[in-house]
C-alpha cells in the first residue's frame, strides 16, 4: 500500500517554506472552534479534518485506444497540479471486451497542500462555470467521506475543449476523519463546498 500511496503522490512539489494555503489556514482558525461548539467536543483535536481528497476518472474508450487514456491523464495532471497515474482493469469482462491489464482511466491522490488548493479551486472556480448550477448533493456514505460526480472535465479552466474535444466525468472523494454524515456535511459546507439548500 505503501508503494501505491508513493507513486500516486508523485511529481508533487514541495511547497515553499512558510506558506499555508487559505483553506488550511481557514480550518484551522475558524472551522474547529466552530465545530466544537456546534457538536460539543471536549477537544479541538476531536474535529473531523479533511485527509485526502482523490479524483479517479474513467475512460471506457481507453480499451480500444491508450491514447485516449494518456491524455485524459494529462489533462487530470493540468486540473490537479500533480502527476496522474492510470488505472488498469484487474479482471476480465467478457461483455465489455476487457481484459486484464487494460487502461481504464486515470487518478490522482492529493494531500496537505494540493489537497487545499484544489478544493479552493474547485469551490471558488470550477463549480461556478457550471450552467444553471443549484449547489451539490449530499451523498455521504456514512463512514465520513463524501463523493461528488462531474459530468464533465471541461468545466475545469486549465481545459481547453478545442484541443481535446473528448468529454469524461469524473469522482471526486473527500476523505475526512467524520464520525457521522452530519459531521462530514459541517466541516465539507465549512470549507465552502455549496450543498443544495433543502426548503422547509
Amino acid at each position: 500500500m505503501a508503494k501505491q500511496n508513493k507513486k500516486e503522490t508523485a511529481g508533487q512539489q514541495p511547497a515553499p517554506k512558510g506558506y499555508v494555503p487559505a483553506l488550511k489556514k481557514l480550518y484551522k482558525e475558524e472551522i474547529v472552534p466552530s465545530l466544537v461548539k456546534k457538536f460539543s467536543f471536549d477537544t479541538p483535536m476531536a474535529v473531523p479534518r479533511l485527509t485526502k481528497i482523490t479524483i479517479n476518472e474513467g475512460v471506457g474508450e481507453g480499451t480500444q485506444d491508450k491514447k485516449v487514456v494518456e491524455d485524459a491523464a494529462e489533462e487530470l495532471s493540468l486540473i490537479t497540479g500533480q502527476k496522474a497515474v492510470i488505472t488498469y482493469s484487474r479482471k476480465d469482462i467478457s461483455n465489455f471486451k476487457l481484459r486484464k491489464g487494460m487502461p481504464v482511466g486515470c487518478k490522482v491522490t492529493l494531500r496537505d497542500v494540493k489537497m487545499y488548493e484544489f478544493l479552493e479551486k474547485l469551490i471558488r472556480v470550477t463549480l461556478p462555470r457550471i450552467r444553471d448550477f443549484n449547489g451539490i448533493a449530499e451523498n455521504m456514505d456514512g463512514r465520513g467521506n463524501y463523493t461528488l460526480g462531474i459530468k464533465e472535465q471541461v468545466i475545469f479552466p486549465e481545459i481547453d475543449i478545442d484541443k481535446n474535444p473528448r468529454i469524461h466525468g469524473m469522482e471526486i472523494s473527500f476523505v475526512t476523519t467524520a464520525k457521522t454524515d452530519e459531521e462530514c456535511h459541517a466541516l465539507l459546507a465549512a470549507f465552502g463546498l455549496p450543498f443544495k439548500k433543502h426548503n422547509n
